[in-house]
C-alpha cells in the first residue's frame, strides 16, 4: 500500500468494501517499514505479531462505515503508554518498562479498532530538537539521510514522511510536533492545550505538553485529531468544550477570502534566506487567494526561548524525580546505600540532555533563585500570551515559518545546547500561550532541496480556522504530494 497515493477516507472505503483486508494491509505495511528501517530508523519497537493478530480479529468481525480507523495501521510515539507494549521514552531509565494500562488517546484508538504497528523514536523524555538525544539511536530524515528529522517527535515524522504509515502520534512541549513536521515535509498539529487528554503521557512539562498527530495531509490530521480529543476525568486540565467535526468543513467550498492573516515581523528575524524566500512566496499565494495579509508585532517573542527553558525545565525536574531506582525503571548495580541508589541510578539512567534540564530546573526552583528566574519567566509567559491576544483582536490566524532553517546535518549542533535550543524560537511561544498551531509543507529550499514548513497559529480552541487555512493552501499547491527518495536530494 502506497500511503502517498491514498488518504484515510479512501483507505477506509477500500477496507469497508473489501478491496483490501486489514490483514493484507498490515502485512504490506510491515514489509514497507522493514524496507526503510535500516536507513531511517524511525521505530524503537515494532508490534508485528500483535498487530497481525488484531488485524485478523478485525477482518473476522468486519468493518462498518462509521469505523474510520478500523484496520488502519498507525504509529505511536514511545512516550505514550501502551499496555503490554514496552514504552521507553527513548531512555535507558525505562528501557524495559512495560505499562499495565493505556494512555487515554490509545484507549480511544483501541476502541476505534486501529492497528498499532509500533513505537517511534524520540529525544529522551521528549527533550530535544533533533532526535539525536535518544538513548538508542538517531533517526534519519527520509529526504536526506545525513540530516536530522527534528525532535522530539522525529521518529513519528520520519515514519510518515517515509510512507510507513498514514499517521503517527506525537507530543509537543515546545514545537516537538511542528518542527519535525517542517523538517520532514509532513503535516503536524499541536491542538489547543487541554483539547486532548495527557493522561498516560510520560510527562515533560505538564503545563506545556500536548498530544497531536503527524500526517500526510491536512484532512487526515483533522479526522484523527477529532478522534482523540475531548474531556477526560483523569486529566483535570482537559477541556469540557465540545469537539467539532473539523474535517466536515474541509471541502471544495473552503476558502480564505477575507481571512485576516497576521505576519509577525519578529518571525523573519534570523531566518535563513532560502526559508525566507519560501515563506514570502507562501504569503503572496495566500493573498492571491483573497486573504488579507498584515505585518504585526509580537514584541516578546525574543524572550520565549529563555523563559520556556526555565519553566519547562523546572516542571521536568519535578516530573522526573519519580525515577529514583526504587519503584520502577533503571536501577544501578552494586549500590552501597540508599543515597547511592538515587545518585547512581539517575546518573547512569538519564542522558546528558535530560540531566542538564533537571539541573537547570532544580536551580531555577531553588530558594535563592526562584524569584530571579522561575517567577520572572512566568511573568514573561503572561506577556507572550498577551501579545497573541492583542493580535487576535483584529486577525484570524498568525502565519510564519515553523523553523528558521531546514533540517541540519546530524552532529552539526548536538554539542552546542544553546544553538539547539534556539531552533525552537518560532514554536515555543505557542506552547507558552496554549494555542493551536499546525505546520504544513510550504515548499522546498532552493539551496538544499529540503522541505520548509509554514506554521499557522490560531485562537484558543479555534482549530477549525487553522485547518481551513492549511487545507486551502494544500489544495492549491502540490508540495504535500512530493515524496522523498530515501537518502537523495530532492
Amino acid at each position: 500500500m502506497d500511503f502517498y497515493q491514498t488518504s484515510l477516507s479512501q483507505l477506509h472505503d477500500d477496507l469497508v468494501n473489501k478491496k483490501i483486508s486489514a490483514s493484507e494491509l498490515t502485512k504490506e505495511t510491515f514489509a514497507h517499514i522493514k524496507g526503510n528501517e535500516d536507513q531511517v530508523k524511525a521505530f524503537i519497537s515494532l508490534n508485528e505479531d500483535q498487530a497481525l493478530k488484531r488485524a485478523a480479529e478485525i477482518d473476522a468481525k468486519g468493518i462498518s462505515a462509521d469505523q474510520l480507523t478500523a484496520g488502519v495501521p498507525l504509529a505511536v510515539k514511545d512516550n505514550i503508554l501502551t499496555k503490554g507494549l514496552t514504552t521507553t521514552a527513548a531512555s535507558k531509565m525505562l528501557e524495559n518498562f512495560n505499562p499495565v494500562y493505556d494512555a487515554t488517546v490509545v484507549e480511544k484508538l483501541n476502541a476505534a479498532d486501529y492497528i498499532n504497528v509500533g513505537k517511534t523514536n524520540l529525544d529522551e523524555f521528549a527533550m530535544g530538537s533533533s532526535t539525536e538525544n535518544s538513548a538508542f539511536f538517531t533517526t534519519h530524515n527520509p529526504w536526506d539521510l545525513t540530516r536530522v528529522p527534528g525532535g522530539s517527535s522525529g521518529g513519528s515524522a520520519a515514519a510518515v514522511a517515509a510512507g510507513d504509515v498514514l499517521g503517527a502520534l506525537g507530543t509537543d512541549t515546545g514545537g516537538s510536533i511542528r518542527m519535525p513536521a517542517s523538517f520532514n515535509g509532513v503535516v503536524g498539529m499541536k491542538p489547543t492545550y487541554g483539547r486532548v487528554s495527557r493522561w498516560g503521557i510520560i510527562a515533560f512539562g505538564s503545563s506545556f505538553d500536548q498530544v497531536g498527530w503527524l500526517t500526510q495531509n491536512v484532512k487526515d490530521n483533522a479526522l484523527l485529531t477529532a478522534l482523540i480529543s475531548g474531556n477526560d476525568d483523569r486529566d483535570m486540565t482537559s477541556s469540557l468544550k465540545e469537539v467539532p467535526d473539523w474535517a466536515a468543513q474541509l471541502n471544495e467550498n473552503t476558502n480564505v477570502k477575507g481571512l485576516r492573516i497576521a505576519v509577525p515581523k519578529e518571525y523573519f528575524d534570523g531566518l535563513d534566506e532560502d526559508v525566507q524566500e519560501v515563506i514570502k512566496a507562501t504569503l503572496d499565494h495566500l493573498e492571491s487567494l483573497g486573504a488579507i495579509v498584515d505585518e504585526v508585532s509580537l514584541p516578546h517573542t525574543k524572550y520565549g526561548v529563555p523563559a520556556y527553558y526555565i519553566l519547562a525545565s523546572s516542571e521536568a525536574s519535578s516530573n522526573l524525580q519519580r525515577y529514583d531506582g526504587i519503584r520502577y525503571g533503571f536501577r544501578a548495580a552494586d549500590v552501597k546505600n540508599l543515597e547511592d541508589v538515587y545518585v547512581r541510578s539517575r546518573s547512569e539512567g538519564f542522558g546528558e540532555e535530560v540531566k542538564r534540564r533537571i539541573m537547570l530546573g532544580t536551580f531555577s526552583l531553588s530558594a535563592g533563585f526562584y524569584d530571579a528566574y522561575f517567577n520572572k519567566a512566568a511573568k514573561v509567559r503572561r506577556l507572550i500570551a498577551q501579545d497573541f491576544e492583542d493580535v487576535f483582536k483584529d486577525h484570524d490566524v498568525i502565519v510564519g515559518a515553523t523553523g528558521a532553517s531546514t533540517a541540519f546535518k546530524i552532529g552539526a549542533e548536538i554539542d552546542d545546547p544553546q544553538t539547539m535550543y534556539m531552533n525552537d524560537v518560532l514554536t515555543v511561544p505557542v506552547n507558552m500561550a496554549g494555542l493551536p498551531a499546525m505546520s504544513i509543507p510550504a515548499g522546498f529550499s532552493a539551496k538544499n532541496g529540503m522541505p520548509v514548513g509554514l506554521q499557522i497559529i490560531g485562537k484558543a480552541f479555534d482549530e477549525q480556522t487553522v485547518y481551513n487555512t492549511g487545507y486551502v493552501f494544500e489544495q492549491t499547491t502540490d508540495f504535500h504530494k512530493k515524496t522523498p527518495k530515501l537518502g537523495g536530494q530532492n
